[in-house]
């Protein structure tokens, strides 16, 4: 993912409000979000290289998600997939929490990236750059190619408009969600970060919603869990396209 907003236990019928973007090169195979044969309680889309994932929750409320970290100065060439941490936590039944500590013994294999995950009632957030696993308190979150809640431009509006959208509001309908995803407005120049990729790609890079010619935004999902543990999970796929090309849905209670 390269956009992830997050509502813990901040609107009174949904603890989990999850609406994110994923971002990749159109030309890298992946499959839309499924049941994995393998694992059939895992629900998640697959990266078809590398065998990983970028988002999931299982039957069981194990949810994980994971962005890059964008430095280009430090990439290593031959680094292991950062989508496969993220598989394996939602393969295995880990503490959520042991789980990254032991990951941060690992961390400098990987080119840069951020995880959160947990379950329904508790999400941990961790970096490759920034040191230790950390709780995430109940709150509204935003996180891209940066650490977390750095106040990027499409971080900051996309948590304003999460904030309008879970203020106070007794139904959350996943169309709010996607339409806050879809927005390609263009911050202006001098608010955009430097991560050392030129301006003109910080400018294609920078609206929560990225088309280019070769890299945009691939899928969109939401994701809600109600207070009785129903799961709403809605993804829609754009790869390239301004409107979507395919989109799937599904609904269960957490077991």
């Amino acid at each position: 993912m390269c956009l992830i907003l997050l509502s813990i236990k901040k609107h009174p019928e949904y603890k989990l409000v999850i609406a994110a973007n994923r971002d990749e090169y159109y030309d890298r195979p992946s499959a839309p979000a499924h049941f994995w044969a393998e694992a059939p309680e895992l629900l998640a889309g697959r990266d078809l290289k590398a065998g990983g994932t970028w988002l999931g929750i299982t039957r069981h409320g194990r949810v994980g998600m994971i962005t890059n970290y964008r430095d280009p100065a430090s990439i290593k060439e031959n680094a292991p997939s950062r989508g496969r941490l993220l598989s394996r936590f939602l393969l295995t039944q880990d503490n959520p929490l042991d789980f990254l500590v032991e990951i941060q013994h690992q961390g400098d294999q990987y080119n840069g990236f951020n995880l959160i995950v947990g379950d329904q009632n508790q999400l941990y957030w961790y970096s490759n750059r920034n040191g230790h696993p950390l709780p995430l308190d109940p709150g509204l979150y935003g996180l891209s190619n940066h650490l977390l809640d750095t106040p990027w431009p499409k971080v900051a509006l996309g948590k304003n408009l999460m904030a309008n959208l879970v203020a106070g509001k007794e139904s959350l309908a996943p169309d709010a969600l996607f339409k806050l995803l879809e927005d390609r407005a263009i911050p202006p120049d001098e608010t955009l970060p430097d991560t050392g990729v030129g301006l003109e790609w910080e400018r294609t890079l920078s609206p929560i919603s990225i088309s280019s010619p070769v890299y945009g935004t691939r899928s969109s999902t939401v994701l809600l869990i109600d207070q009785q543990d129903r799961v709403t999970f809605v993804e829609r796929t754009f790869n390239g396209n301004p409107k979507p090309i395919s989109s799937v849905k599904h609904e269960f209670r957490l077991e």
